[in-house]
């Protein structure tokens, strides 16, 4: 909006709605069976008109579990779990008024890390977790598509696919998230390459085409594989995607591309190709499983594409991962 001496403001963004909250906790993540009444009585206490819980007791019942709770039309909707949780709660409520909770609950936690959501860890860390959502602030965050399928933080091909293979429940109860190095050692023995043609819709990009590839990944949010970063510049407000392909090599390149994995300069890298976007889409020979957020759901070939502003979501009110856009034209957002 414009004001009378010609400034630009963004809108004033809204406050937590607290009247009808729905909770839902996937019993599945590493500490959410323990976390549903907890965080119930937390809510209450903390200034919640109505809370009403819908449990699930594993990952097969989840998406029962959010439909339940959504057809109660809750003006918030705080969900428990891991990213993949996540994930699933926000494809669902993108695009409405009901604003997303998040309690990180799950191993990697990618998406509360990026969005500076502190980390569920133990009943201090609950409780902190569940007092950022009510002393919070709401803001509007990018979410990515593939095909229809929503992924908040990463949807990526080849090695990443074989890593989560390999990231047992077991594994990720013993080693937390030293789970995500230990499966990724793993599974680059037995690492088959592949090819990709990328292509660019938009027409800001020219065809890529690359062979003999260890991994293809588009980026919505800044981290994934539990703290890694996608590129220097990426973000879940930023309305773009990043995109890269890392060609196979010898061990001391992958050694050197994995030391700047922690804050994304490994884009940089020769054996690297990145580029930032709204839109692509990535046919591959052969074809090969689609890794989003964590959880393997699709194959390629596949277009990928950003909603921007889709995701109503509160973060702590000192976070500078993203702001409230609301309906400002593109041009001055």
């Amino acid at each position: 909006m414009t004001t009378d001496t010609g400034e630009t403001r963004l809108p004033t963004a809204p406050s937590v709605p607290l009247a009808e909250v729905a909770l839902v906790v996937n019993g599945a993540s590493r500490r959410g069976r323990a976390a549903l009444g907890a965080v119930h009585e937390r809510l209450l206490a903390a200034g919640a008109g109505t809370v009403r819980s819908f449990p699930s007791e594993d990952g097969a019942g989840l998406g029962a579990a959010l439909d339940r709770a959504l057809e109660t039309q809750p003006d918030l909707l705080v969900v428990g779990g891991g990213d993949g949780t996540i994930g699933a709660a926000a494809g669902r409520v993108a695009g409405t008024d009901t604003v997303l909770g998040v309690l990180p609950l799950g191993t990697a936690n990618d998406f509360a890390r990026t969005l500076e959501i502190p980390a569920a860890t133990g009943p201090a860390g609950l409780e902190a977790a569940v007092d950022a959502v009510v002393a919070g602030r709401v803001v509007d965050v990018d979410l990515g598509r593939a095909g229809p399928r929503p992924f908040l933080n990463v949807a990526s091909m080849g090695l990443s696919v074989a890593v989560t293979a390999r990231l047992t429940p077991g594994m990720k109860r013993r080693l937390g998230p030293l789970a995500y190095p230990a499966a990724t050692a793993l599974a680059y023995r037995n690492h088959q390459p592949f090819s990709a043609r990328l292509e660019f819709p938009d027409g800001d990009h020219p065809t890529l085409e690359v062979s003999d590839l260890l991994q293809v990944a588009v980026g919505n949010g800044r981290h994934y594989g539990g703290g890694y970063t996608v590129a220097p510049g990426a973000g879940l407000d930023d309305g773009t995607l990043d995109v890269y392909c890392i060609e196979k090599g010898r061990v001391r390149d992958h050694v050197s591309i994995a030391r700047l994995f922690k804050h994304g300069e490994f884009v940089e890298h020769e054996r690297v190709h990145h580029a930032v976007t709204t839109s692509v889409r990535v046919v591959t020979s052969p074809s090969v499983p689609v890794n989003l957020d964590g959880e393997v759901v699709t194959t390629t070939r596949l277009s990928f594409r950003l909603e921007r502003n889709a995701l109503n979501v509160v973060v702590p009110a000192d976070s500078r991962a993203a702001r409230w856009d609301g309906d400002v034209p593109d041009d001055v957002a």
